[in-house]
């Protein structure tokens, strides 16, 4: 079976969405890849509602680009669906895919700048229905760190992002980005000072994170 076909409608030119099935909730990652190495296309799908919001939000804050981010998400999925039997469960899935969209993003970023981020990261960011002051507060302060993080280093970078806003351990960041967990630590340390450092200086004296 062709691994277009499997994922056609599923990963292949489609927004990133948050709909899950919910027949599937009580289904494991671990069971789905199981189920996708012998060519479950309903698997695939599944695995891909679960996983493909939170996916695209890191990719988008690697690549800057929300094109080139859901081009990116298509990517990551159809190495899922080819290698899934080759998944050794060292690390939890949702980790293995996060691992994987990192490789695709460094990738296609090779030779450009990390540099600048996109005001389409920022708008990536959802709000909840607050009052208009404080989604204007909150709206400032999101702003204002995203500024800090993209002066950060890509190393710094990875590990605020992966650590933050997608909440991976110390080991699994570890594990993503192929790094003794010491070496982890040290980064998560320096990329919280430079951040505190970066917004002292805009006159905000408490980071956010």
């Amino acid at each position: 079976m062709h691994y277009n076909h499997a994922i056609s409608g599923v990963a292949a030119a489609s927004r990133p969405s948050s709909a899950k099935p919910s027949s599937a909730k009580a289904t494991s990652d671990d069971v789905l890849i199981g189920l996708i190495a012998k060519g479950d296309k309903d698997a695939m799908r599944v695995l891909f509602a679960r996983h493909n919001l939170r996916v695209f939000r890191f990719l988008i804050r690697m690549v800057g680009n929300e094109a080139t981010a859901e081009d990116l998400l298509n990517e990551v999925f159809v190495h899922v669906w080819r290698t899934a039997d080759r998944f050794e469960a060292r690390s939890q899935v949702s980790t293995w895919i996060l691992g994987i969209a990192r490789y695709k993003a460094l990738t296609a970023l090779r030779g450009r700048s990390f540099d600048e981020l996109d005001e389409e990261v920022a708008e990536a960011i959802e709000d909840t229905a607050d009052d208009p002051e404080v989604a204007v507060q909150k709206a400032e302060r999101s702003a204002l760190l995203q500024s800090c993080l993209s002066q950060l280093s890509t190393a710094h970078r990875q590990v605020v992002d992966l650590v933050y806003y997608h909440e991976q351990s110390i080991e699994e960041v570890a594990q993503i980005i192929g790094v003794p967990q010491n070496t982890v630590k040290t980064r998560v340390f320096h990329a919280r000072k430079r951040i505190a450092e970066l917004m002292a200086a805009q006159g905000v004296q408490r980071a956010w994170l």
